[in-house]
């Protein structure tokens, strides 16, 4: 009667304390996570949440769920981690290199956390600046690249991790922040900000000016997001960054933010690695953790069907 995914869609409803943020969580639509939830209160006869509560409340019922849920998922993932282990699948390399100059703070989380449960995993970390990722992938100098431009290459498996919106930061005075969308064109006067990487690499010039045949005025390079935000607070340029990246200086109202175009810029982010290694347990552990430390810590991201 009970499935394990129950019990993690209830943990789910409970860390995320709506509908909407558990689906995030989840991977899922909003519909699919009602209908798996009100499929499970028709099987046991119980209401496990009371509607339309803020905050959310749960029925003893669910409480009784709960703690069932909070006993055996970390046991469950123990066990698998254990039982990979015993199959001597134990030690292996893991080097990340991230096109995402953005991730390390959601990344490193993930990584002390995969770290401690994979103690004989070589674990190395580094951003592309001076070298093409993907080829590095396929010779085998790196495993991981995580990136928001996937290439069709033989051999090389993506797998995604989230969608995410690109926006424009501003300074808070700047003259844009009075338009409901930037365009293109909107950029032409503009010092755009961004990481010291080739231009196919970037959002803005990618999915936004180059299609426009738009050029800023002039551009500047930084390799710190920190100093990129400053940059645009001080009123020297303005950059394109992902909203969860972007989330916590808006939340302070150290700058303001804009969207891009009229259906706005939203791309995805994804791990690549080498098929041959897409079964490899420590990697899709890796991936896992990853994920889920993503859906719990980062704002404005939308699940991707793994294909």
């Amino acid at each position: 009667m009970l499935d394990i995914k129950h019990l993690r869609t209830l943990a789910a409803l409970r860390d995320g304390g709506t509908l909407v943020e558990a689906a995030r969580r989840m991977h899922l639509t909003q519909s699919a996570l009602s209908h798996q939830l009100k499929d499970l209160e028709d099987r046991l006869g119980y209401s496990l949440f009371l509607r339309k509560t803020k905050p959310l409340r749960f029925t003893r019922a669910g409480l009784e769920l709960l703690q069932l849920a909070d006993d055996v998922l970390p046991r469950m993932q123990q066990c698998e981690r254990n039982l990979q282990k015993i199959s001597g699948e134990r030690a292996g390399r893991l080097h990340m290199v991230l096109e995402c100059h953005s991730c390390f703070d959601w990344l490193m989380p993930a990584i002390n956390a995969f770290r401690d449960h994979w103690p004989e995993v070589e674990i190395d970390l580094s951003t592309s600046f001076n070298f093409e990722p993907l080829p590095a992938l396929m010779r085998g100098d790196v495993d991981l690249v995580v990136t928001s431009d996937p290439a069709e290459t033989e051999g090389i498996y993506y797998r995604p991790l989230f969608r995410y919106e690109s926006l424009l930061a501003v300074a808070n005075q700047h003259p844009l922040t009075q338009k409901e969308r930037v365009m293109p064109s909107d950029l032409s006067n503009e010092t755009l900000i961004h990481y010291p990487v080739d231009r196919k690499r970037l959002d803005i010039f990618e999915y936004f000016l180059t299609q426009a045949g738009v050029e800023p005025k002039s551009t500047r390079q930084t390799e710190l997001t920190l100093m990129m935000v400053q940059l645009v607070a001080s009123g020297r340029g303005v950059a394109c960054l992902p909203n969860w990246a972007l989330q916590p200086y808006l939340d302070s109202e150290l700058i303001s933010a804009c969207k891009l175009g009229n259906n706005g810029v939203r791309p995805t982010l994804y791990a690549a690695i080498r098929a041959e290694q897409k079964e490899a347990p420590y990697i899709k552990d890796f991936l896992s953790q990853a994920l889920e430390n993503c859906f719990n810590h980062l704002a404005g991201i939308e699940p991707v069907a793994e294909p």
